[in-house]
């Protein structure tokens, strides 16, 4: 079918109608310079028309000039190289937002954002790595259960906590007895009661005869009571938890807030724990690098905890325990002054779980111990060990 009228086109196809003959070359002079039409454009630079429109409708890449009338889209040789940047970044996978503020600045500083993103992705794809191997790991335990009877397991724990040296009052609680490990990190004007309640809400379960299928219920149902009694205050007030309870070889965790549980195996330490805070929905969404976290002004603020004002809502998941496994619960006082390594170090090297415990404090206050801290481990060990 040939054109329906003198001024109808498809904008697409890159040609164009600018009252003369269609040249068929996609091009269009309005004064003294050349436009491309969308479709031209879109081939020389390896973008689709339609990734094209997104990308004027998100103020990426405008076009240089908007027909009034038929609304088609021309665009300016000069603008393929910013097209080919956006075609590059976006095959690196960069997030739109983050291409928009790389394309705003100069080549150097451009160079140094590209290089500070795919250090990002490296980081990401390890612990994505470290994940994977933790799922596998967890995954084969589950079919190896099936076939070969569970060892009888036993803990050893220990639990601490520490004011730091610039907190006035330590707002952190922690306990570890021989079926619950807790910790939990309180904010506000009653973070410290908000945080010992946490925790006391879920003592109870240690007199309690649960057997597998009862743990993640159990200590979901107790987490629900202490949020429900968390106090209503003019400025946020609340904590986090952070808990594994233990029937047996089997652990139930729940999770809420920024505290954290890593577990050491064989094949290295592991973090089974996922930040419900600010920073980290940025870092998910390619916003904000892991090294830029600890600085970051919102670092602090949480989207989810034990608050009177928020929503309760716990990450739960059961894991398989074995002998020789160690655990360690600790709040933010701990894992933002001491990196992952020497949290691995430690747990490796340490006689025991009181040792460990001692060790890590000691260590979060010669880096200074601007928060309150508090950690608790634990090892596992095989009943006829203990």
């Amino acid at each position: 079918m040939g054109r329906a009228g003198r001024g109808a086109r498809y904008e697409e196809d890159g040609r164009v109608d600018n009252g003369r003959a269609d040249t068929g070359v996609g091009a269009a002079r309005y004064g003294n310079g050349e436009l491309l039409t969308i479709g031209a454009f879109a081939r020389a630079s390896r973008l689709s028309p339609k990734a094209l429109r997104l990308y004027d409708e998100l103020g990426l890449l405008t076009p240089a000039r908007v027909d009034p009338h038929s609304g088609y889209r021309h665009y300016a040789p000069a603008q393929l190289e910013r097209a080919r940047l956006v075609a590059w970044l976006r095959r690196l996978g960069m997030p739109l937002a983050r291409i928009r503020e790389v394309c705003e600045l100069a080549p150097g500083a451009a160079a140094g954002a590209v290089a500070a993103y795919w250090a990002q992705v490296e980081a990401d794809t390890a612990a994505r790595r470290d994940l994977a191997a933790f799922l596998v790991d967890q995954l084969s335990r589950k079919d190896t259960v099936m076939t070969e009877p569970r060892t009888p397991l036993t803990m050893r724990y220990a639990a601490g906590t520490d004011r730091g040296l610039v907190r006035p009052a330590n707002q952190d609680a922690a306990y570890a007895g021989p079926r619950l490990l807790a910790v939990a990190d309180g904010y506000g004007p009653g973070g410290g009661p908000a945080a010992t309640a946490a925790i006391e809400a879920l003592t109870e379960l240690e007199e309690r005869d649960l057997n597998s299928a009862d743990l993640l219920g159990a200590l979901e149902e107790a987490a629900r009571q202490a949020h429900r009694a968390a106090p209503s205050a003019d400025e946020p007030t609340g904590s986090t938890l952070t808990a594994l309870l233990r029937s047996g070889a089997q652990l139930a965790l729940l999770h809420i807030g920024d505290s954290r549980a890593y577990v050491l195996r064989d094949s290295g330490l592991f973090r089974i724990t996922h930040d419900h805070s600010v920073v980290q929905s940025l870092i998910d969404e390619g916003r904000l690098t892991p090294e830029e976290a600890p600085t970051h002004p919102q670092r602090a603020l949480l989207l989810r905890s034990l608050d009177a004002d928020t929503e309760f809502a716990p990450d739960l998941q059961l894991l398989d325990a074995r002998p020789g496994e160690r655990y360690l619960l600790c709040t933010d006082g701990l894992t933002g002054v001491v990196p992952a390594g020497t949290l691995q170090h430690v747990l490796t090297a340490a006689d025991g779980p009181e040792q460990a415990v001692t060790e890590l404090i000691a260590l979060a206050r010669e880096a200074g111990a601007p928060d309150n801290v508090g950690c608790v481990v634990a090892e596992m060990v095989a009943v006829t060990e203990a």
